[in-house]
């Protein structure tokens, strides 16, 4: 009915690959690999095998791209045996940000990161660039690449001040080369210009490239929520899985019934550590300051997984708000907004824990073993960890 336990492959590169020549090294191969849509719909989701968090229903593409506007460009970097890398631009609507921004708002679980543009960001609850996710070592390089590519779009020349929002995994442990910083200029350009509506590619793709999450291969991974009430608001939420703990699963412990880990190395250097990167969406009009709110929640979210967000960890979540009430253009001396009460908030908080327990669980399920010169992180094993489902009956027919 399913693919073959995933724990049985390897990395495969997509027809569409792109080998280019690194002139000024040793002429090394550079790898720029771009999944469709449809190769990552190949792969199966948490629901297709009946692992459904919650109670709300998902959008129709159960991403953040249910989110309307949102788009989504990865870029994925691989270059010999040890660059296992990239980049993954979200976008929250197809207009310049700069001058029509949206009210946003993060919430620190834990602070172990190197988030760029965190302080404006809280100062002002505001975007006014996408956001990138990338590897730890790799965040300034994609910073300044952002704000280059920015800068040099129409009506910017005038522009003096700009403000990047980049946040990382460490993705060095076992799979990439973080110290080489192989994230380039062009690696960015591709991911933005390329970002598009529709399904996610989930899994080993973009900035999860080389992830590991629970000692399994992790990646991005993507769901939403439509919220139950007469409005019927979208929540959607993006993850970079790069974490440690004890995996559960619909509070099943499916890591210690599995009773080992995927890495195959001389020594698991994660460990516990490691961090998540979460991206929450909405088109709720909410103020920065509900969507720091709603921004916290996602945590809960998260424990659901397993995670105990420990001290090596940095776990970030990011929300906006795509609503058209909550726009700030910066033009403008003064903003008029109609922002959501407090009251009718209760339903998004709802969406966005159940979203994020079922991005996480898409990042597992839809990643591929990975394997460099320092070792191979397998994928999590489809066919037992629905044997352990199947046995604690939690699986929805």
């Amino acid at each position: 009915m399913h693919d073959p336990p995933i724990s049985s492959r390897r990395y495969r590169f997509p027809a569409t690959l792109v080998w280019q020549v690194n002139l000024r090294g040793a002429a090394a191969l550079v790898a720029l690999a771009w999944f469709s849509p449809l190769e990552a719909q190949q792969r199966p989701r948490a629901r297709d095998l009946g692992i459904t968090p919650g109670v709300l229903l998902p959008g129709p593409n159960n991403a953040i791209t249910d989110v309307a506007g949102v788009r989504i460009g990865q870029t994925t970097v691989i270059r010999g045996d040890s660059i296992r890398t990239g980049i993954t631009a979200i976008l929250p609507h197809p207009g310049n940000l700069f001058f029509e921004r949206v009210p946003a708002a993060i919430h620190v679980g834990n602070g172990f990161g190197k988030l760029v543009g965190i302080t404006q960001l809280v100062e002002l609850g505001e975007l006014e660039t996408p956001i990138l996710l990338t590897c730890t070592l790799c965040i300034w390089k994609a910073a300044d690449a952002l704000a280059a590519y920015l800068l040099e779009l129409p009506g910017m020349e005038g522009v003096r001040s700009i403000n990047p929002v980049v946040g990382e995994t460490n993705d060095g442990y076992l799979l990439n080369d973080v110290r080489a910083r192989p994230i380039s200029p062009d690696d960015v350009r591709k991911a933005m210009t390329g970002a598009k509506a529709g399904p996610v590619a989930e899994g080993s793709v973009g900035a999860g490239t080389g992830t590991i999450a629970f000692g399994w291969k992790g990646g991005i991974g993507s769901s939403s929520r439509v919220t139950g009430s007469d409005s019927g608001w979208t929540v959607g939420v993006l993850v970079q899985s790069n974490f440690g703990g004890d995996l559960q699963i619909l509070g099943v412990p499916v890591g210690r019934e599995l009773g080992r880990t995927g890495v195959k190395a001389r020594a698991d250097r994660q460990g516990a550590r490691g961090s998540i990167m979460i991206v929450v969406a909405t088109d709720a009009p909410l103020s920065d300051r509900n969507l720091r709110r709603l921004a916290s929640r996602a945590m809960l979210g998260l424990g659901k997984t397993g995670s105990t967000a420990s001290n090596g960890s940095g776990d970030y979540v990011i929300a906006f708000s795509t609503g058209l009430s909550v726009r700030r253009r910066s033009r403008e001396r003064r903003h008029a907004s109609t922002e959501l009460a407090n009251d009718e908030t209760s339903g998004l908080f709802q969406a966005v824990v159940e979203a994020t327990e079922e991005a996480i669980y898409n990042s597992l399920f839809g990643a591929t073993a990975v394997t460099s010169r320092s070792g191979t992180v397998e994928a999590l094993p489809v066919a037992e960890v629905l044997r352990i489902l199947r046995a604690y009956r939690v699986l929805r027919p």
